[in-house]
C-alpha cells in the first residue's frame, strides 16, 4: 500500500512540477509579446518592468541549476529588450528632464539589472563571465545616456544659472575660525 501512495503523489508532484514550469514559460513568453507588439514608449518602458522581472526570476532558476548558459542568454534578452525601450521612448521624446515618463521606470530597472547581473557574475564559472560582463557594459551605457536624458547639463551662460558664491568678509572669517576682530 505505502508504495503505490509513493507512486501516487510522487506523480501528482512532479505533475505539478511540469506544469509550473510551463506555465512560468508561457508567463514570458506571453510578456515578450507583449512588449514586441507595443509601440508606446512609455508603455513599452513600463511592461518591461513586468518582464525584466519574469526573466530575473527565470535566469535565478538557472543559476540554481548550475545552467549559467541559459543565464547568460536571458541577460542577453534583457539587454535588447532595455535597448529596444529606451530606443522607443527616444522616438517618441527626447526630453527626460521636462517629460520623464517612461525614462525614469526604465532607469530605475536598468539599476535592478545591473545589481542582478552583479550577482550573476560573482557566482558564474569563467568561461560564461566574459559574455555577461559584455552585457553589463551595455546595459552601463544605456543606464549613462538614461541619467543624461533625464538630467541634462546645462550650458554656462544661460539665464537663471548659479552665481558663484564670493569670498566671506574679513571679519566674518575671522569669527567663524574664532578669532576676535
Amino acid at each position: 500500500m505505502g508504495l503505490r501512495v509513493f507512486r501516487r503523489v510522487s506523480t501528482v508532484l512532479l505533475a505539478a512540477l511540469v506544469c509550473g514550469a510551463a506555465a512560468r514559460a508561457d508567463k514570458l513568453s506571453d510578456l515578450q509579446a507583449r512588449f514586441d507588439a507595443e509601440t508606446n514608449g512609455v508603455r513599452k518602458a513600463k511592461l518591461l518592468q513586468h518582464l525584466g522581472d519574469a526573466e530575473f526570476d527565470e535566469a535565478a532558476r538557472a543559476e540554481r541549476a548550475g545552467d549559467f548558459s541559459t543565464v547568460g542568454l536571458l541577460m542577453e534578452k534583457y539587454r535588447d529588450n532595455v535597448a529596444a525601450a529606451s530606443a522607443a521612448l527616444d522616438k517618441e521624446n527626447h526630453d527626460g528632464e521636462h517629460h520623464p515618463g517612461g525614462y525614469k521606470q526604465l532607469e530605475m530597472h536598468v539599476q535592478k539589472g545591473l545589481r542582478e547581473l552583479d550577482e550573476y557574475l560573482l557566482e558564474a564559472p569563467d568561461p560564461f563571465k566574459p559574455p555577461l560582463q559584455i552585457v553589463k557594459q551595455d546595459l552601463l551605457k544605456v543606464d549613462d545616456k538614461l541619467l543624461r536624458t533625464l538630467f541634462p547639463t546645462h550650458h554656462p551662460g544661460k539665464q537663471g544659472e548659479a552665481v558663484p558664491p564670493s569670498a566671506p568678509p574679513a571679519d566674518l572669517e575671522g569669527r567663524l575660525l574664532g578669532v576676535q576682530p
